[in-house]
């Protein structure tokens, strides 16, 4: 018996072995991460910090985003839509602004969530003591949004649309 246990050993550890060696590696996206100086999350405004997020502001609000009011160098603003019947996609651009040489600067940053919905039924079970117990399904769905991801908004010409739009605003 004890040889078999060994011989058994020895096939697992050696399917594990071989388990290891086809599992591909996962990626490191922080090993691409490039650090440029020319980076296109940035806009600079001859005004003061405040003033510039101000701004932001205001053009996060024309394009229909529900804005954040909490601190004054910092904006964030959501904006959900939904490309498909049952999907869902949150767009949250946070501005954050801080004095520059020239006045300020205002740096971007854009997320984008995505969402699925997704319907559970629910059921309803009675237990009778010494009779047994009865599970009953209701025609009631509830509906929920899980998250299926998210990530970071990186295109230069979506940053640069939306500075396009802060300096019209800033004039």
């Amino acid at each position: 018996m004890s040889r078999y246990s060994g011989l058994l050993g020895v096939v697992m550890l050696s399917c594990l072995m071989l388990g290891a060696c086809s599992t591909p590696k996962m990626a490191r996206v922080y090993e691409d991460e490039a650090f440029v100086r020319d980076a296109p999350f940035e806009y600079y405004s001859s005004r003061a910090p405040e003033s510039a997020c101000e701004i932001g502001k205001r053009a996060l609000l024309s394009q229909g985003y529900q804005v954040d009011d909490g601190k004054p160098l910092a904006i964030r603003g959501e904006k959900y839509f939904k490309p498909v019947a049952d999907q869902a996609t949150k767009l949250t651009i946070t501005l954050v602004c801080l004095p520059s040489s020239l006045g300020a600067v205002i740096y971007a940053n854009a997320l984008e969530s995505h969402f699925q919905l997704k319907s559970q039924g629910t059921s309803a079970g009675v237990s009778v003591a010494g009779f047994g117990s009865l599970s009953l399904p209701w025609a009631v769905d509830k509906d929920t949004l899980v998250k299926l991801g998210e990530e970071t908004v990186t295109a230069p010409e979506f940053y640069k649309r939306l500075f396009e739009l802060i300096k019209t605003i800033d004039g």
